[in-house]
């Protein structure tokens, strides 16, 4: 893991301190809440339906064990509202159109699909003493707010992966800390988000994001980026277009200076729908790519390339990045380890699906990376309770060299697991309730917090999740369906990227109530999914009472017309839409007015 200079230190506690002396004046009086706003979200800050809510950067997605009991701590002591607000907000919780909705939960973090964690309920007066525990082990809300440019993701495989061509997180943070309160860029017109990947697979949806970052290597040793611009999500879902196929490593931050800059400089202003880089990329084409070339040429010519990457810089950082010491029983081939992994999985069937599911192999043959899933009955997707927490740092010193990743499906991953401890690890992620093998199944779904806890959502995104969760819980039943993507939405904003699921689901309103819009066919870009791309829409919006049959007529086309060993995704390409359209729009409740709510 990268380690903070001592400069890196310093700036987080001073920002700290900045922000308890802004909550202070504003707590007196002598900031309006119109003025303390600002100061509030470039910390991580909102306002949301109910509290406010934390953001907490968490670049490239990676935790010490010492971060997770942070985390655990401030879920614990801090993510905690008084009662009234806390009743208030449940006697909302009425069931919505025969789909009992899930209690509300308080003290726990909410892993995002950006690698981020977010609390919903600390009290706006203690979120002084959070930031100085944030700051203790060198982490903030810095930038996950705001028009800029927001935390840097990557692949949470990143430098221990198998089909890995050059370890991307050296330059995710380089990235980071040359997009840190970066003086030009600080009002943007809409938030800018960047995703990096060095492997062939693409984990980290990169197509998705404002820019998409690829590390390549020419078979001349060469090191490069292929850098796509305008993807995005929200009312106007665009995969990003490539404009450099090859960038050479050093001159990337020089590059993304013209990328941003541009977008800056004519990106809309008057509308926010219309706001976002893709926007811009989308209606003005090759003319916007020529202006970044010729931007890019006069910050080489003209101001001397000043953001050129040396090879000492990289080396410098790459240095914290040096794989861990770890104690392996060397004496044991890895075809011996193998051996004696089949054996124990040949013993125990869910031993042999949580091996199938939840472990990756690792560049290291000696060592596995391991998922711990935080998608389970009776908890929202994403959702990590103050003891699972603790009990996943617990598990990372154990057995990962005291390293976690967060992972954009919204678990947590252990990168350095000894393939000879995955026994002893099964066991005790079973017992807290983390190895379900449903890595990347149905129930593996990515889904916001909606309408439960956003002001933005115009539908709650939980009880849907429940109730597919609590349908599809026969794992017999789960893994002969195989693996596909389900993702939910509370709104148009997207934030749970029901665009790129196989399986999307749109909460939406109409006359105040609930609907939801189901889309088939999207793509994150992994290799599960294919190329990356929007998923379409099957017809009218359903009631919520209609979702889980809906797609459980969706899964029974695909059970009855799949070829053998035929994935979801697979065969609803060769298919079509016509035969799932069918059976969902059969699937709907005669009792319920049809919805002709579509949105854009």
């Amino acid at each position: 893991m990268y380690q903070y200079t001592e400069f890196d230190k310093r700036f987080v506690r001073e920002r700290a301190a900045q922000y308890r002396d802004q909550l202070q004046r504003n707590l007196s009086g002598q900031l309006s809440d119109d003025e303390f706003r600002p100061l509030r979200l470039q910390n991580g800050w909102y306002i949301q339906r109910y509290a406010p809510m934390l953001r907490v950067a968490v670049p490239y997605g990676e935790l010490s064990s010492a971060q997770l009991r942070v985390l655990a701590t401030i879920a614990r002591d801090y993510d905690v509202p008084n009662d009234a607000l806390f009743q208030q907000a449940q006697s909302r919780q009425d069931a919505i159109g025969g789909i009992s909705a899930p209690p509300l939960t308080k003290g726990y973090a909410h892993f995002t699909t950006r690698q981020n964690l977010q609390y919903n309920w600390i009290p706006l007066e203690k979120s002084a003493d959070v930031m100085d525990l944030l700051a203790s082990v060198n982490m903030h809300g810095i930038q996950t707010s705001g028009n800029c440019i927001r935390n840097i993701t990557s692949d949470e495989r990143a430098g221990v992966a198998v089909d890995e061509i050059v370890d991307p997180r050296p330059f995710a943070e380089i990235l980071r800390q040359w997009s840190t309160l970066h003086p030009e860029f600080a009002f943007l017109p809409r938030k800018f988000k960047i995703a990096i990947s060095g492997a062939l697979e693409d984990r980290a949806a990169t197509a998705w994001h404002d820019v998409g970052l690829h590390v390549q290597r020419h078979a001349d040793g060469e090191v490069g980026f292929r850098v796509m611009v305008g993807g995005g999500m929200g009312r106007t879902p665009i995969t990003g277009s490539v404009i450099r196929e090859f960038l050479p490593w050093n001159q990337i931050l020089n590059y993304l200076e013209a990328v941003v800059r541009v977008y800056n400089r004519w990106g809309r202003r008057d509308n926010i729908y219309k706001a976002r880089i893709k926007i811009l990329v989308k209606a003005e084409g090759k003319r916007y790519t020529d202006e970044v070339e010729a931007e890019y040429e006069r910050i080489l010519t003209q101001d001397g390339a000043p953001h050129t990457i040396s090879q000492t810089e990289l080396n410098r950082v790459q240095a914290s990045f040096v794989p861990p010491r770890l104690t392996t029983n060397t004496s044991l081939s890895a075809e011996e380890v193998h051996s004696q992994l089949a054996k124990a999985a040949d013993q125990d069937k869910d031993f042999a699906r949580w091996l199938q599911q939840n472990v990756a192999p690792h560049r290291d043959p000696h060592l596995r990376v391991v998922t711990l899933s935080f998608k389970r009955l009776g908890q929202a997707p994403g959702d990590a309770t103050a003891d699972q927490l603790d009990a996943a740092a617990e598990l990372s010193e154990r057995f990962s060299a005291a390293e976690a990743r967060v992972s954009h499906d919204q678990n947590l991953v252990l990168p350095w697991v000894s393939a000879e401890q995955l026994p002893a690890l099964y066991r005790a992620a079973k017992a807290l309730g983390l190895a379900k093998p449903n890595i990347r199944m149905l129930t593996d779904m990515i889904a916001c917090p909606g309408g439960d806890y956003c002001a933005l959502a115009n539908a709650r995104s939980l009880p849907v999740a429940a109730a597919i969760t609590e349908r599809y819980q026969d794992l017999d039943e789960l893994f002969d369906l195989g693996e596909i993507d389900l993702h939910i939405s509370g709104c148009i904003n997207s934030c749970g990227h029901h665009h790129s699921g196989h399986i999307g689901i749109l909460g939406v309103d109409k006359d105040g109530k609930e609907w939801y819009q189901v889309t088939l066919g999207g793509s994150d870009g992994s290799a599960l999914s294919g190329a990356p791309k929007a998923g379409k829409v099957v017809g009218p919006s359903f009631s919520s009472a209609e979702v889980v049959d809906v797609i459980d007529a969706v899964l029974q086309v695909y059970a009855e017309q799949r070829n053998d060993g035929e994935t979801f995704i697979d065969a609803f390409h060769r298919i079509g839409m016509e035969p799932f359209k069918l059976a969902a729009n059969a699937a709907r409740h005669p009792s319920d007015d049809e919805a002709l709510t579509t949105v854009d």
